[in-house]
């Protein structure tokens, strides 16, 4: 007897058989920091990867080539984690309020940074880090778009924004490196120090 689907049957969704690409790519990532935090990049292997991530070692090679490749797109999905945090702490900030952007900029920078920094140091330090990289130059693009606003808006005058975007970023990792070595140092202190000194810098009022 051949068997008759019901309308019931047809309208059910299809479960897919495998997970989207982007999804998987995800967690072939979140397996490997895991372990990379754990043990070590060079303790840790592709097996050991899978393993966590629950597929089969030839997933892992449909998305990379070997592990350094792996390690290139953990750093930019990091990067992109931390713009993401900075958009979200500015964006709280009123539509126009160019200076306390600035002020949150700063610090959410140092708070993330120091937050994350054993993953930061893996995915870039050791391995493939390029002091003009995009990773970098992603996070001075964001810091150059507030105060080039806040040039327009009449709030301060730039000599040039890259620069003054150079040096407020370098202010902001020697406090958070002050931060992670130093861990018994008053850190909102040094945070409202150094963000009192890049508002110096622009020209901005006290805050």
């Amino acid at each position: 007897m051949r068997h008759r689907t019901s309308q019931c049957d047809q309208e059910l969704p299809r479960v897919p058989r495998t997970k989207p690409a982007e999804v998987r790519l995800d967690e072939l990532m979140t397996a490997a920091e895991q372990l990379f935090l754990a043990r070590g990049v060079a303790s840790t292997t592709i097996s050991d990867i899978v393993e966590r991530a629950q597929v089969a070692k030839g997933t892992f090679y449909h998305y990379f080539e070997s592990k350094q490749q792996l390690l290139e797109a953990m750093g930019q999905r990091y990067t992109e984690q931390f713009l993401e945090r900075l958009e979200q702490a500015t964006h709280a900030c009123g539509h126009d309020d160019w200076e306390q952007r600035l002020v949150v900029w700063i610090r959410t920078s140092i708070r993330v940074y120091v937050e994350t920094w054993k993953l930061h140091d893996i995915v870039y330090l050791p391995h493939h880090r390029d002091r003009h990289g995009q990773e970098r130059h992603a996070i001075l693009a964001q810091l150059e778009d507030i105060l080039l606003s806040g040039e327009r808006a009449g709030l301060w005058q730039l000599v040039q924004a890259s620069v003054t975007a150079q040096l407020i970023y370098a202010g902001m990792h020697a406090v958070a490196d002050e931060v992670i070595a130093s861990p018994q140092a008053d850190q909102q202190a040094l945070i409202a120090s150094v963000t009192e000194l890049c508002k110096r810098l622009v020209g901005g009022r006290r805050i």
